[in-house]
């Protein structure tokens, strides 16, 4: 069956169905990593885009449950140039295709993701729909009359609906740490590095309180990635500094933007993001390079930082902001991915920094 992405900018590339027929719409990325589609499709940070992946072949080694980050699939739609019909992995339970369908996922292939790629590093990224029931006109004004991906609180579409517990793992008495993660779109990953840590984590919802995440005494509190605009979430901003003021508390990837936030900054967006796992950032402390995975499209603005909160890292493409250290608090956090999965491993060094603060500045 056919197929066509329409971009808001009157752009239409035809191709061929891939997964559920039908309609959707969001905004239109791309993310440059050779591998880890089934990561990224149940990513909660891709919640509300479309997500084209410039590896020209995808779905060879399948997809496997064990391999998920998430409760469902988070995208509004994929973008691929061809989808391998026949996987090869042992541990392969379907094909992709198979697999959008089940998830009821709008997809689209055979079209030239380079030229799309290009286009949106030219432009920006942009809404855009995939179809494969309507004409290029039809689409573009359904796409006109809705909603822009940084007018949708996506956080709150993600978040958990109530706490849960994910328990240390091996761990045959109490575990060393109990930790409160903040979820904005965590992804299972991190749970599982702390848990390998000896962390007990408990997960609550975006708009808890401070007071009733500190009532359960946490050793300390991760602020979690997640999708969508930072300026739209301003009820959890308060929560973070009063967290950070009381416990050691790091963050990753919108957790960063949060800090940056709740510490008098403000963020802007970029034109096309950082979405793959090839990014060099330097820790300005150390001089150390680590190649990381990044999913953002959203940036700390370092010149409006304030009462004790500094630049830790940066991005080598583009000198932005790629993590924060309080001068006095036991407080950083990252842009990046510590928790990446299939990789790279280069920053997973963040979790032990964590326990390392915990042990330091122990809660009272």
């Amino acid at each position: 069956m056919s197929a066509i992405l329409v971009l808001e900018d009157g752009s239409v590339f035809a191709g061929r169905t891939l997964g559920m027929p039908g309609r959707t719409y969001g905004e239109v990325v791309f993310n440059t990593g050779m591998t880890g589609y089934q990561e990224i499709l149940s990513d909660p940070s891709y919640a509300g885009q479309i997500v084209t992946l410039t590896y020209p072949m995808i779905g060879n080694y399948g997809v496997t449950p064990e391999d998920f980050e998430s409760r469902r699939v988070q995208v509004e739609g994929l973008i691929v140039r061809e989808a391998s019909e026949e996987p090869s992995n042992w541990r392969a339970k379907s094909t992709l295709d198979a697999f959008l369908k089940e998830h009821r996922v709008v997809a689209i292939q055979g079209i030239d993701t380079r030229a799309l790629t290009r286009r949106l590093r030219t432009r920006g990224v942009m809404m855009g729909a995939i179809s494969t029931d309507e004409t290029p006109d039809q689409a573009l004004a359904r796409l006109a009359n809705s909603p822009s991906y940084s007018g949708v609180d996506f956080v709150r579409k993600v978040t958990t609906d109530k706490p849960y517990e994910w328990p240390a793992e091996g761990q045959a008495v109490e575990p060393r740490f109990q930790v409160a993660l903040l979820d904005m779109g965590v992804k299972f990953n991190i749970m599982r590095s702390l848990a390998r840590r000896g962390c007990a984590t408990t997960v609550w919802p975006c708009h808890s309180s401070a007071e009733e995440i500190l009532e359960r005494r946490p050793d300390g509190v991760m602020l979690s990635p997640g999708p969508g605009d930072p300026a739209l979430l301003g009820y959890i901003v308060p929560t973070v500094r009063k967290l950070a003021e009381s416990v050691p508390t790091i963050g990753v990837c919108l957790g960063n933007q949060m800090l940056g936030l709740a510490f008098g900054s403000r963020c802007f967006k970029l034109r096309f993001g950082h979405r793959g796992s090839n990014h060099p950032a330097r820790d300005l402390q150390t001089g150390r390079v680590y190649i990381t995975s990044q999913n953002h499209g959203y940036a700390v603005d370092p010149d409006e930082l304030r009462d004790g909160m500094e630049v830790a890292h940066v991005n080598l493409n583009d000198g932005t902001v790629e993590g924060l250290r309080h001068r006095e608090l036991p407080v950083f956090s990252i842009q990046y991915h510590p928790e990446a999965s299939p990789g790279p491993h280069d920053s997973s060094y963040f979790f032990d920094q964590f326990v390392e603060m915990m042990e330091k500045n122990p809660a009272t």
